[in-house]
């Protein structure tokens, strides 16, 4: 077979799958997941190095692409389209991570002495008052961060959610926390 020709006959096939997922064809969607699916994963691990992760930005992507199908246009390869994909939301995971890493870093160089206007008792009765106002998940995934060290997968897994869910939430508690504290003047949480 002629090179030239596997080429055009992949790119025929790819835009025939790409038609049958545009019009709700879900066994086109399942062979493209079954065939793409363990070599997305493996090529996400080579960014974030987790396969938990890795798995997690694949089926994101899966799930964002059956979402969308109707409105997606991918002008060539199907395989370029996914891989090209995969790379930018394993990059966007990692910058996010980045930008985590940051504020954890900034956070944990916070002196807390620094506020000694603020009582012990009073700044504890905020939390609690705080904690307390959160939802029941909220509040018990900051406290599993905050005061039991656990990191977000650690508490994903232990309450059987995503690691995105348990962000949500510490993004919720943390708001929550900003909100009443504003008053006190350069503390943060």
């Amino acid at each position: 077979m002629y090179p030239g020709l596997a080429v055009k006959m992949e790119r025929m096939l790819s835009a025939s799958l790409q038609i049958k997922v545009k019009n709700n064809d879900v066994a086109a969607f399942e062979k493209i997941f079954r065939d793409y699916y363990a070599p997305l994963c493996m090529y996400a691990m080579q960014f974030v190095d987790d396969q938990d992760v890795a798995e997690e930005i694949v089926q994101d992507f899966f799930y964002r692409y059956w979402k969308n199908r109707q409105k997606m246009s991918i002008r060539f390869s199907l395989k370029s389209y996914l891989y090209q994909a995969v790379r930018n939301s394993s990059l966007k995971y990692l910058r996010h991570e980045a930008v985590k890493q940051k504020y954890a870093d900034t956070m944990n160089q916070t002196d807390r002495s620094s506020f000694p206007e603020y009582g012990e008792k009073e700044l504890q009765g905020i939390i609690d008052g705080v904690l307390e106002s959160l939802p029941d998940r909220c509040s018990n995934i900051f406290r599993m961060n905050r005061f039991e060290d656990l990191t977000y997968k650690e508490i994903a897994e232990k309450l059987s959610v995503s690691v995105k869910t348990v962000e949500a939430d510490m993004g919720k508690a943390l708001k929550a926390f900003r909100n009443k504290l504003s008053e006190y003047q350069g503390y943060k949480i």
